[in-house]
């Protein structure tokens, strides 16, 4: 679990918090405030969960790039250039 998660779910809480205070007290701008933190709250969990997986996931495939890459240079450069030549057409908008 890291930062992100923590915060977040604090963040989630507080908002759960402002909204039930927002209702009981009548006051629907401090409700709506809470909604707000609410939904902050829960995409930052989510954004803390997704690094958390990626750091875990993504290590074997990137250890299997580097070794691809000792072993087969020159292909690992061409590789690069077909892929980097592919991105710059995808964003001047050539298929």
């Amino acid at each position: 679990m890291n930062e992100d998660t923590l915060m977040g779910e604090g963040r989630e809480v507080a908002g759960k918090v402002k909204k039930v205070a927002g209702n009981a007290t009548g006051n629907p701008s401090l409700e709506a405030e809470g909604m707000v933190d609410q939904l902050v709250g829960r995409a930052q969990k989510t954004l803390g969960a997704a690094r958390d997986t990626l750091a875990t996931e993504s290590a074997p495939l990137l250890a299997k790039a580097r070794q691809f890459a000792r072993e087969r240079p020159f292909a690992s450069a061409a590789l690069a250039g077909v892929v980097g030549l592919a991105v710059l057409n995808t964003l001047r908008g050539k298929r």
